[in-house]
């Protein structure tokens, strides 16, 4: 035991480890600053805003900025935007990114999807609104006519014209209502 702690204090052990913790130090900065240059770190660009713009003008846009993208959605069409322009994006506009990110984007498909008309004929005019929004169509105006069922629905009308439950109509469509007066008719 005595041999092992005149051994752990001898001059040849002390330089061993003095040498041992120079070449770790070495290593940690090796490490450190080559992650430092691999990873970029600082090297920065800001994400363009690409709100509005066509698949063409964000392809030039993104490749002058060395970004990609991918497009990841076109199904919700909103009317204030041209076809195929974009809705979305992530990351969004002004954050910072590094070179060859990849920026997803949402698109505004070409038209509205169509929607089945649900039987809302006979029920009440709140429970036929209700069902009509939930299928993504809007209420348009109400008329009224004889009719003992007061605020029944006699009849769905879409462009001055009936239509029938099942038929399809361009999602958002306003639809107009028919409805009874509580009269009945003569």
């Amino acid at each position: 035991m005595l041999h092992f702690f005149r051994f752990l204090f001898s001059r040849s052990f002390l330089w061993q480890i003095f040498f041992l913790l120079v070449a770790f130090a070495v290593l940690l900065l090796v490490v450190f600053y080559g992650l430092h240059w691999h990873t970029r770190q600082g090297n920065f660009i800001e994400v363009p805003n690409l709100q509005a713009k066509s698949i063409a003008e964000v392809e030039t846009l993104l490749d002058e900025k060395k970004l990609n993208f991918e497009v990841i959605d076109s199904a919700r069409f909103n009317p204030a935007y041209q076809p195929f322009a974009v809705i979305e994006q992530s990351p969004l506009a002004g954050e910072q990114v590094k070179k060859n990110r990849k920026i997803y984007l949402t698109l505004n498909p070409a038209n509205y999807n169509e929607v089945r008309i649900p039987n809302v004929i006979q029920i009440t005019r709140r429970s036929a609104e209700s069902t009509l929004r939930a299928v993504g169509l809007e209420i348009g105006e109400i008329s009224y006519r004889d009719n003992i069922g007061k605020d029944m629905v006699l009849q769905l009308r879409y462009d001055n014209a009936p239509i029938a439950p099942g038929e399809k109509l361009p999602k958002t469509s306003r639809v107009d209502l028919v409805l009874g007066n509580g009269i009945r008719p003569q």
